[in-house]
């Protein structure tokens, strides 16, 4: 994929992805902003706990920064999404488990 083709769908990725955390966020009690081409999710917990997503175009990646990981996935042409190669999991699937995770109640987004 060149550099055109991955930022066209970041883009679209994370228009979707950051629709649906500001709606997430409203019922969850987070912070979703985006900008610069990432989007941060903030939580009002004690330690001001932060989530990055960002593309990282040298390597063709979304990298999520969260719960002291780096997730780091790559496009796949058969689930025409971003997946973690390690677990198969889609970025909704990932979104879906670090925020459940992190909030102690299960999230779908």
């Amino acid at each position: 994929m060149d550099e055109r083709e991955f930022q066209k769908k970041c883009e679209d990725v994370f228009e979707s992805l950051a629709d649906r955390l500001a709606e997430l966020g409203d019922e969850h009690d987070f912070e979703v902003e985006g900008g610069s081409g990432k989007i941060e999710i903030q939580f009002g917990d004690a330690d001001e706990t932060r989530f990055v997503i960002s593309p990282n175009s040298p390597v063709r990646q979304i990298w999520i920064s969260a719960l002291t990981t780096s997730f780091k996935l790559g496009w796949s042409e058969e689930k025409d999404a971003f997946v973690l190669e390690k677990t198969g999991e889609t970025l909704d699937q990932v979104m879906s488990r670090i925020l459940s995770q992190q909030l102690g109640a299960s999230v779908m987004v």
